[in-house]
């Protein structure tokens, strides 16, 4: 039997547009500091750490982890696009179920620049090669930013394929915003209508601006340990245990038919979401509170179907009729999601781990779900990685 790997210390610092924020290395040893105070142990007591990052040189998890301490500790550096905290998150869980440490550090950050993602290098393969080709086979390229292209065209699959209104998905840009309202870690506090957000400038049919997340630069931490350990230090009154977790990549199917959709992560996504449920005994209609990867509004409405929250072409019902916010079957995103906290890709997956141990420990103030028992994360990357994490209150 697998020992049990709790999370007992999260920390986050405020997202900021690129420009606006520390670098890298301060806005890491804000997290981990916190995450560290939250659970009430020293740096002396973290065995290994994870961390987080997609844009930067070689080694800058040690730069980031050494502004806290030297103690000799093994730091690995993690990189799997926009996955990658929840990936960091995945290894520390993985090395303390194990039995190789006791207490691990997750962290994930990001300083981004200003603009859409692009490659950095030129002169060798993209990654992104095999979902280009879908795309250019599927729907033709053109000067929109590629990330857009992507999710955009996914929705515009789903649109037609289930005659979905287009106000279907500005009402999920509208729902972050509101939920967003009662974050102060929010990068965007504005409630907005789903008639301004459907006003705002086109990118790629259906999205338009309000509906595509920031660029943005950040950091979050997370404290991992056994039971025995939590135990042993009285922390158990704080300790959100990872009931389950799994990561997939890419099944042939995301490469095949043409299908933005699956070429988006689909299929890994919901693969993952299965695994989860069935290691984990729990299903979807058991979760209370739910964060997930809503790059673009598109995405958080193809993730509800991913997940099981509906059936497939049953997202549009679902929006409309509330289920995706308070007082409905779940609260999706309570703390505004991607598309109104901001992206910084290292940190986000991390910032979601930060927001559920708050919903579960009760502490989420005016954004707290009532009753939040269980918690469900969902974190994405293209080419490819997807991260699914079932967490519950210890006790």
């Amino acid at each position: 039997m697998a020992r049990k790997a709790n999370v007992v210390g999260v920390g986050m610092v405020k997202f900021a547009k690129p420009g606006a924020s520390d670098s890298y290395d301060v806005m890491a040893k804000g997290a981990i500091e916190t995450a560290l105070k939250d659970a009430g142990v020293d740096y002396k007591d973290v065995e290994q750490a994870y961390a987080g990052y997609v844009f930067g040189d070689s080694t800058c998890g040690q730069k980031a982890v050494y502004s806290v301490g030297l103690t000799a500790i093994p730091v690995f550096n993690v990189n799997n696009n926009c996955s990658t905290g929840s990936s960091a998150l995945f290894l520390a869980r993985q090395a303390v179920e194990g039995g190789a440490v006791e207490c691990a550090l997750a962290v994930g950050f990001e300083q981004m620049e200003k603009g859409a993602l692009a490659s950095k290098y030129t002169d060798r393969p993209n990654p992104l090669e095999p979902h280009v080709q879908v795309m250019s086979d599927a729907q033709g390229i053109n000067q929109a930013p590629f990330a857009a292209q992507m999710f955009g065209g996914a929705g515009r699959e789903y649109r037609w394929k289930y005659d979905t209104k287009r106000e279907t998905f500005a009402k999920v840009a509208s729902k972050a915003r509101t939920h967003a309202s009662k974050n102060p870690y929010a990068l965007f506090n504005q409630v907005l209508s789903v008639e301004e957000v459907m006003a705002s400038d086109e990118v790629f049919d259906p999205l338009t601006r309000f509906q595509c997340c920031p660029p943005t630069c950040g950091a979050a931490a997370a404290i991992v340990c056994s039971e025995e350990f939590a135990k042993k230090r009285g922390l158990m009154d704080r300790a959100v245990t990872i009931v389950a977790q799994s990561m997939k990549t890419d099944p042939a199917t995301s490469f095949s038919g043409q299908s933005m959709i699956k070429m988006v992560g689909y299929d890994m996504a919901k693969a993952a979401a299965d695994e989860v449920y069935a290691k984990s005994g729990y299903g979807p209609k058991d979760v209370q509170v739910i964060e997930l990867h809503d790059c673009f509004t598109t995405n958080e409405v193809l993730t509800y179907e991913a997940l099981g929250l509906c059936g497939e072409g049953g997202a549009e019902k679902l929006i409309w009729d509330g289920n995706n916010t308070y007082g409905g079957t779940w609260v999706t995103n309570p703390s505004g999601g991607l598309l109104s906290k901001g992206h910084p890709l290292g940190a986000t997956g991390l910032a979601q781990c930060t927001e559920l141990v708050w919903q579960l420990r009760g502490t989420a103030g005016e954004r707290q779900v009532k009753g939040a028992k269980l918690a469900l994360q969902h974190n994405l990357g293209l080419g490819g990685a997807c991260v699914v994490t079932m967490y519950k209150k210890a006790g």
